[in-house]
């Protein structure tokens, strides 16, 4: 069981990270997948831990915990706010768009890990 569940973690984490690549190539033209996988891997853990703590909080909750999201994006990716978030909402629809793919052949279910909200 705990074999399968790395399984899964790690399938999911390099599907996050898959996204963060995409969108730190389109955003900021960054094209290296192994500091995707990192990013995936600080903002999974940096969003548990802000929602561990605040995440209770009706509405400010799960927002600071977004911008705890984008805050590693920015600082691991180069550019500003703006780009840290455009970079996150390209990974989202990315993510999104290869989970449904996944998803719809009945490989995966409907979630990653290191992209909030998927």
């Amino acid at each position: 069981m705990v074999l399968a569940s790395a399984v899964v973690f790690l399938a999911s984490l390099l599907i996050g990270a898959l996204g963060i690549y995409v969108g730190a190539s389109v955003i900021v033209g960054a094209g290296d997948y192994d500091h995707a996988i990192v990013t995936a891997l600080i903002g999974a853990v940096v969003w548990a831990v802000v929602g561990f703590f605040v995440g209770w909080i009706p509405l400010l909750g799960p927002l600071l915990a977004l911008i705890a999201y984008i805050a590693v994006v920015n600082f691991r990716y180069p550019g500003d706010w703006t780009a840290a978030a455009m970079i996150g909402i390209v990974a989202w629809v990315t993510v999104l768009i290869v989970l449904y793919a996944l998803a719809a052949v009945g490989v995966t279910g409907f979630d990653a890990v290191g992209v909030p909200g998927v």
